[in-house]
């Protein structure tokens, strides 16, 4: 058996979701496990659902949350016929439940009404999607997957309890897929013990194709994308950036640990456990190869160029001309764990620390304040951090040359430019 997965951009239009029906029908043939995103941009509008009720704009969260229904309502409009008063139930059914909600005055923290309403989005694009596959003659079962994947209540960054979810896997999806059956579910989201729902954070949707993969043996996962498969650099930045055909997982966590725009590392792992290929696909042209991501080792990879904007670089000097030394660093790092800021470079002197982050603004100031008690601090904005992998000279040079570098670090793998780009 195989799994797909699709995300927002795929299921964002008509025209798009009946492309994914094309996709399916043609390489069907064996049981197929699909998990779907939210439609397009459906997640950031139900993120500001969330924050308008969390700050007491009940009016507002409602007319916000008006315009997420009638969209959905449109789309199914649009793309059912036999199958429309179906959907249209079931659509009014998890609508009813986001407006009881609603209605209510908040009484805990943020990040469980989070859940409670963003993980709407994926249950309404999998009830259209389900219904249109059904009225296009492709027989599916669909699952909410809440009764399924079980997580602790570590709201927005949820972990997932495995052996629960195996169980379920076992005695309600398998039965599903046998005899070339069809299952369709949800990514991103899943429910604590008492039935409250929880989602899994960045990439969350990619994170449970993997872990249904694993459960299940699968022989392949593929994600299909808007673009032709994994590419050496973020075309929109390069428009030269070109399609690699074989990655292997580390070089992905790699690319991933550096800020390039692919598979999460948390997907990787339960793929890379069992060995399961992962295929990288577009969806607009799905008889382009993509990107193959296995076990074995590939060489002969171009230089992979991440370019990372809105950088702050952190000069931490000695108070008294001390050494730095492993105390008052240490302290630093715990600081920056404890709000959740990841330097992204780091370079140690007798008396200075350097350490560039991703630019969180007020958190940013806050530790940079806090720093304060150790070190002397000055802050430097407005930076970019350039890293190449698998770099030559000539793509460093044309890359670097006339830039106002502040800090360049170099491995036999890796280089690393903060600076002005």
């Amino acid at each position: 058996m195989r799994v797909f997965k699709f995300g927002g951009a795929s299921v964002s239009t008509v025209e798009r979701i009946r492309q994914v029906g094309e996709i399916v029908r043609e390489q069907s043939g064996s049981p197929l496990l699909i998990v779907v995103s939210a439609m397009g941009k459906t997640t950031n509008a139900l993120e500001k659902v969330a924050e308008a009720f969390y700050a007491g704009k009940k009016e507002e969260a409602l007319q916000l949350f008006e315009a997420v229904k009638q969209s959905h309502l449109t789309m199914a409009k649009y793309l059912l016929v036999k199958e429309s008063i179906a959907a249209d139930q079931e659509l009014l059914n998890f609508f009813t439940e986001v407006e009881w909600l609603l209605h209510d005055k908040p009484v805990r923290e943020y990040d469980y009404y989070y859940d409670q309403i963003v993980c709407t989005g994926e249950l309404l694009s999998t009830c259209i999607v389900s219904h249109y596959f059904r009225e296009e003659g492709i027989p599916n079962t669909w699952f909410d997957v809440r009764d399924i994947l079980r997580t602790d209540e570590h709201f927005r960054e949820a972990n997932i309890d495995f052996d629960f979810t195996a169980q379920q896997t076992e005695t309600r999806i398998k039965p599903a897929l046998s005899g070339n059956g069809i299952v369709l579910t949800q990514g991103f989201i899943g429910a604590t013990q008492d039935n409250e729902s929880t989602t899994l954070g960045r990439e969350g949707s990619d994170y449970t194709a993997a872990v249904f993969a694993n459960l299940l043996d699968a022989e392949s996962v593929t994600i299909w994308k808007d673009v032709e498969g994994v590419m050496n650099a973020d075309p929109k930045q390069f428009p030269d950036a070109t399609v690699m055909p074989e990655l292997n997982y580390r070089e992905v966590i790699e690319m991933a640990y550096y800020g390039a725009q692919v598979i999460h590392p948390k997907t990787i792992k339960p793929i890379e456990n069992k060995g399961i290929p992962l295929y990288v696909k577009s969806f607009i042209d799905p008889s382009l190869p993509g990107t193959c991501i296995r076990k074995q080792a590939v060489s002969g990879l171009p230089p992979v160029i991440v370019l990372k904007k809105n950088q702050v670089l952190l000069h931490l000097k000695s108070k008294d001309f001390s050494f730095v030394g492993e105390k008052p660093v240490a302290e630093f790092y715990l600081l920056a764990g404890k709000m959740q800021l990841r330097p992204n470079l780091t370079q140690n002197g007798a008396i200075t620390f350097l350490c560039c982050m991703d630019d969180y603004g007020e958190k940013l100031d806050q530790l940079a304040h806090e720093a304060g008690a150790w070190f002397d601090v000055i802050v430097e904005k407005e930076l970019s951090l350039l890293t190449i992998r698998h770099y030559d000279e000539p793509t460093v040079t044309r890359m670097i040359a006339r830039k106002d570098i502040l800090l360049k670090q170099e491995t036999r793998e890796t280089i690393q430019v903060l600076g002005r780009f």
